[in-house]
């Protein structure tokens, strides 16, 4: 049995960003040394063919001396994305107003491209 009383699960401070099927997570919580880390965990809701749903979720633990290298290149790692292809959402898929009939063509007839396809096509 862990002897630090559950203080590495407790959360000091807590905020959530929800991003569609997304939900983040940032956490500070406290180390047995009775110091501060962060977790992130990033949460899929994903729906099961009967209707019910699931969660898959993936955390990553990141400790004080890993702050600035970790801050520097994730800003490194944005400014280059934004250089590359701007702030615009380029997949309309992630949008929140996202119609799927705007993909038909007059004859009502989903594009042939890899992203959209009828299972009567395989």
């Amino acid at each position: 049995m862990d002897n630090n009383n559950g203080r590495d699960q407790e959360e000091i401070h807590s905020k959530v960003l929800r991003a569609g099927r997304r939900t983040y997570f940032f956490d500070v919580r406290e180390t047995k040394a009775n110091d501060y880390y962060l977790t992130i965990t990033e949460s899929k809701k994903f729906t099961n063919d009967d209707g019910t749903f699931y969660f898959k979720k993936n955390k990553i633990y990141l400790y004080k001396e890993d702050f600035s290298e970790f801050k520097s290149i994730l800003e490194e790692m944005f400014g280059y994305i934004i250089e590359q292809r701007g702030e615009e959402v380029i997949s309309e898929r992630h949008q929140k107003d996202f119609d799927r009939t705007k993909g038909l063509d007059t004859s009502g007839e989903k594009g042939k491209d890899f992203t959209s396809f009828n299972f009567e096509d395989i």
